[in-house]
């Protein structure tokens, strides 16, 4: 293999790159990103980054290279340039100002990119998907105290609101579910969700969906300023700033007529092998073994077994990592590992749900007598120790079965425990 391009310059894209290099790959490697910047860290953009101060320092530590790696690597990096077209013949990747790149192989990791509500462009709505977006919302939060309101009370939607909490604006979270995060969390701790945010000082409306917004022309030329949200239910939020976090969608559109199967990501075997020969797909974008997983974890580690089996020309290691996510919430952080599923019995084994100031809580979720997943708020050692526990005995697991691991036997053999 003489060439490969990577079509996706941010976290997955460049760990791509990184195994490439790693796994003895001395050809020529291209990196195209359709943002101009070169790779950085997404999950500070709705928490440190928000509420920072924007100085070039702030960006700076936002980098996951530096231009000792750029040099190791030795790569091409097209930035600012979206990928049009793949021709799958010569896997040839065809971008956006009419340039093509021909390729032995080819890496997806086009990533997600924000859903809108549908309707008319309103200045003063934001979504939170990139470095761009943020700069944006920061500039509006700095004007002076806003009525925000967050639509989705998911991560980014939970974390904006935080942080428009901490920034001293007046914050309204409106989720369509009837809890926040309850097909991630389960109905028995989602609730936890919803106590964060009424602790940290934001109103959470649960169970309305959003009608549409309302705005006021505020001069020729210039985009209406949106003025509220109107509720599915006839209510109507008064709204300076509006932040639309109602998940993302796999940028799987470029890829339209190369015949890649695409649905709802880019389809993929259990070693994110695709159909076609030598491309592979890694991170929000690819639908491994049938999930399509928006972590940091999945666009971390997906790239190692990926690129090994690029250059194996077949899938030679399956890719099977751990689902772990966190996230940042009124100075509370909440940690999540393993596979929940609807029907698991909920154990707690420090702390209580229902007294989150002190000290938060460690819960495992069980099926049939095993350990399937962990949830932790503010409880972060003992989290690990499950976690670990959890990453072992899918190691040891034939099959992919999920017997208990050690690890998890020793972890919750000094609990105390409570069934939830």
């Amino acid at each position: 293999m003489r060439a490969v391009t990577v079509v996706g310059a941010s976290l997955a894209g460049l760990h791509a790159a990184r195994e490439l290099r790693a796994q003895g790959f001395d050809g020529r490697l291209t990196v195209v990103g359709a943002e101009p910047h070169q790779p950085y860290d997404r999950p500070p953009l709705s928490k440190d980054f928000l509420m920072g101060a924007g100085d070039e320092d702030q960006v700076a530590r936002l980098a996951l290279t530096d231009p000792e790696e750029l040099a190791e690597l030795r790569a091409e990096w097209v930035l600012g340039t979206r990928a049009r077209a793949l021709d799958v013949r010569g896997r040839t990747v065809v971008l956006a100002d009419g340039c093509s790149l021909a390729s032995d192989g080819v890496v997806v990791a086009t990533g997600a990119s924000a859903r809108r509500l549908p309707g008319p462009p309103f200045a003063g709505v934001h979504t939170l998907r990139g470095l761009d977006d943020a700069r944006a919302l920061r500039a509006e939060l700095t004007r002076g105290p806003r009525r925000v309101v967050v639509i989705g009370a998911g991560f980014i939607g939970a974390e904006t609101a935080s942080s428009c909490v901490a920034l001293g604006h007046d914050v309204t979270v409106v989720e369509a579910a009837p809890l926040p995060l309850a097909a991630q969390l389960g109905p028995e701790l989602a609730p936890v969700c919803a106590g964060l945010h009424e602790r940290g000082g934001a109103r959470l409306l649960t169970g309305v969906g959003v009608a549409g917004l309302q705005g006021a022309d505020v001069g020729t030329g210039t985009l209406p300023a949106v003025r509220a949200v109107e509720l599915a239910d006839g209510r109507s939020l008064p709204a300076d700033v509006v932040v639309v976090g109602i998940g993302a969608t796999p940028n799987t559109g470029w890829l339209a007529g190369s015949s890649l199967a695409v649905a709802d990501g880019v389809l993929c075997d259990d070693g994110c092998v695709t159909a076609l020969p030598q491309v592979v797909a890694v991170g929000d974008v690819a639908r491994v073994g049938g999930v399509r997983a928006e972590h940091w974890t999945s666009a971390t580690q997906q790239p190692r077994v990926a690129v090994r089996n690029l250059l194996a020309g077949r899938t030679v290691e399956a890719a099977r990592p751990l689902p772990y996510f966190w996230s940042d919430q009124y100075g509370s952080r909440i940690q999540f590992a393993g596979r929940r599923a609807d029907g698991d019995t909920v154990r707690i084994l420090e702390g209580s749900p229902d007294a989150l100031d002190g000290g938060g809580f460690l819960a495992v979720y069980e099926r049939a007598g095993r350990t399937t997943a962990a949830l932790a708020v503010d409880r972060a050692r003992p989290f690990m120790k499950v976690r670990r526990g959890l990453a072992a005995q899918e190691h040891q697991a034939k099959g992919y079965a999920d017997p208990v691991g050690v690890g998890v036997s020793r972890a919750l053999a000094s609990s105390s425990e409570a069934v939830v």
